[in-house]
């Protein structure tokens, strides 16, 4: 077996093994029957929570309450949310739904909604819920940290469950169903909204027989494995009982035109149905998982980009340690009697090539954000592979990333300082500053601006301003005095030696051709680190904009570390071309060469918008842009980062093994 294909076989049992640890998250709920709660120590009451609303169609969420649905008389309980959750714009509330183990409920009422066209706050009300079903709003409901799911057959007959359920459908002039409207023929006439009024919930629970924790509940009870849902319209019976009022089949539509008095009666029922097969309380998401669109089939396209990224990144390095071994080999049996003519290629720039670059304190900067940013992502990802930010821990991705950003000033400030003071920089306040304000301070601009719009709409993914008072302290606090330690110490260390003496005069660069230009490098440079990553952007990309569970960390967390090689072999590659053709601007091209995978990246995110999402409005538009611009920006850092620092290291190597006089 061969060097390269040993390389493979481990990359995949490491894939494989990262895939199949998982940690579920939180401590399981043992639920009983309320007559046994007490002796049992278990719990008969089943909350349930209601989240925010969103839809594919805005990128604007919604709270609960911003519509006229049935509210909570009372709150008995108090939802708690992490950092990570306010900042994505998750508002957890308790709901009026009350549900007991084991207790089954048929169309039990929840509260009646009359409007009257006479009234303009029954207007506005009535036009907010009419404008969710024309969008396409979904309900994200909780029960025992469980989304609430809605599960249908999708074309070929594939089953898929999707996390949540719409508000209601709308059927067009043409007689066109909308969406949830397709699965039923009778939500069919023209100009009319069709209201998911009623919810048949079924539950699905694990017993535990014969296990130490169901023999304790000393009777009927178990633990909560799924929550699925069937919305319907319905337009209930009046005059009869009300666990009989939901026994019609006719539907409760609402015309388009508000002319007529409406009465909206929100029901529910639930159902218990205890599970027969292997299912266990660890693997209740899984169902969730496996229904993902597209995941099973993607899996074979993304081991093919695996095999063949390693593949070319192990091609590359065979050529560059060749080339640059004869390369060495050449120079070193070069006399020192000998005439200076004898000499070239890249050995010929050996006075220039570590000639201070220009705006060498900007430089440094960008260098020491990306190096925070990349640590960050490190940390994170191998978090995120041990399974302690599952998708049962909601927010805990979000909230682990930002804290480890702040907390990793020291290194960024540290990593600029040395960088700036081997440029021979003497404005070392200027460095300090610049590196703690100006990448953080573009991202929270940037942030501000949509936070600002989000008020303006009313949004639930407005971030309160006593979080956003909470997140200035964390940088101004914890991040930017991390960031003048670091920067302390960078300054104190000796300054870096270079291999080479650098030349008073600097040497004229002769014409170059149209490949080792800068600008052609640069945009060949973002080609192939973006080639290896493109697959898993669909998946980011649907958990962020398309409410999808993102689990894959395993296998994203490979891809990273491929992106780390490839961008550092595809700058080290053009670097080493750029000084064979005697240009020793290497600075500057070899971190916009690796950082222009970045704009790579945006023009994906263009192409996804374009063609899987149904964004209207022009707000809607600026603030997917907004946040794409935050995403690329920090893509741009990390990316450009790693080829900064890999062709850094490879310069200093191969000029410190060549014989100069």
């Amino acid at each position: 077996m061969s060097a390269m294909s040993r390389i493979v076989l481990l990359f995949v049992q490491l894939m494989v093994v990262s895939q199949a640890f998982y940690l579920p998250g939180l401590a399981p709920v043992n639920y009983c029957k309320k007559e046994n709660d007490e002796e049992a120590k278990c719990q008969s009451n089943v909350p349930l929570f209601v989240n925010r609303l969103n839809s594919e169609e805005s990128v604007i969420p919604y709270e609960y309450d911003h519509f006229d649905f049935c509210k909570v008389k009372g709150v008995s309980e108090t939802v708690v949310e992490n950092l990570g959750q306010v900042v994505f714009g998750e508002r957890i509330q308790p709901s009026p739904y009350k549900i007991e183990f084991l207790k089954s409920e048929k169309c039990s009422k929840v509260c009646n909604k009359p409007y009257d066209p006479q009234n303009p706050k029954d207007k506005q009300k009535l036009d907010d819920i009419k404008r969710a079903m024309n969008l396409n709003y979904y309900h994200h409901w909780i029960v025992d940290n469980m989304p609430v799911t809605w599960c249908y057959y999708v074309e070929g007959g594939s089953r898929f469950c999707a996390t949540g359920f719409p508000v209601g459908c709308f059927v067009d002039a043409a007689q066109r169903p909308k969406d949830a409207c397709v699965m039923d023929k009778r939500y069919k006439d023209a100009n009319t909204y069709y209201i998911f009024n009623h919810l048949d919930l079924n539950i699905t629970y694990h017993s535990g027989d014969g296990e130490d924790w169901g023999a304790a509940l000393h009777g009927p009870g178990g633990r909560i494995l799924s929550v699925r849902v069937s919305p319907r319209s319905i337009k209930h019976i009046k005059g009869v009982k009300d666990e009989e009022s939901c026994d019609t089949t006719e539907v409760m539509g609402i015309d388009k035109i508000f002319k007529e008095k409406v009465d909206i009666s929100y029901t529910y029922s639930v159902t218990f149905t205890k599970s027969t097969g292997n299912n266990r309380w660890s693997s209740r998401w899984d169902y969730i998982l496996d229904s993902m669109p597209h995941t099973n089939i993607q899996w074979f396209s993304i081991l093919n980009s695996l095999v063949i990224v390693l593949f070319l990144s192990g091609m590359v390095a065979m050529i560059m340690l060749r080339t640059l071994h004869k390369d060495i080999a050449r120079y070193n049996q070069i006399d020192a009697g000998e005439d200076a003519q004898e000499e070239y290629g890249w050995k010929l720039v050996h006075g220039d090539v570590f000639r201070p670059p220009r705006r060498g304190m900007l430089l440094s900067v960008l260098v020491g954000s990306g190096t925070q940013v990349f640590m960050m992502t490190l940390i994170t990802l191998l978090f995120a592979c041990l399974g302690f930010l599952s998708p049962a821990n909601r927010g805990a991705l979000m909230t682990c990333a930002m804290v480890l950003y702040v907390c990793l000033g020291f290194p960024a400030g540290y990593v600029a300082a040395r960088l700036y003071k081997s440029f021979g920089g003497e404005k070392w306040k200027s460095n300090v500053l610049l590196t703690s304000m100006l990448c953080p301070g573009i991202v929270f601009a940037l942030f501000f601006i949509m936070n600002l719009i989000l008020w303006y709409m009313g949004s639930s993914a407005a971030i309160p301003f006593t979080t956003l008072l909470a997140l200035l302290a964390l940088w101004f606090l914890v991040s930017v005095p991390l960031t003048f330690v670091g920067s302390f110490f960078g300054y104190r260390k000796r300054c870096l030696e270079n291999p080479v003496r650098t030349n008073q005069i600097p040497r004229q660069i002769p014409e170059q051709s149209i490949y080792t230009q800068p600008l052609p490098g640069i945009v060949m440079g973002g080609v192939l680190p973006f080639g290896c990553i493109f697959i898993q952007l669909f998946f980011i990309l649907n958990s962020i904009w398309s409410s999808h569970t993102y689990y894959m960390f395993g296998f994203l967390f490979l891809v990273f570390l491929i992106l780390v090689v490839t961008c550092s072999e595809t700058t080290i590659l053009l670097c080493y071309f750029h000084l064979c053709a005697e240009d020793y601007h290497w600075w500057w091209r070899s971190f916009l060469t690796s950082g222009f995978t970045a704009f790579y990246l945006f023009l994906y995110c263009v192409h996804y918008f374009i063609t899987r999402l149904s964004i209207e409005g022009v707000v809607s538009t600026m603030l997917y842009f907004g946040y794409t611009a935050i995403m690329v920006f920090l893509f741009f850092l990390l990316t450009g980062t790693i080829g900064f620092i890999a062709c850094f290291w490879f310069v200093r190597k191969i000029y410190s093994v060549v014989k100069v006089d």
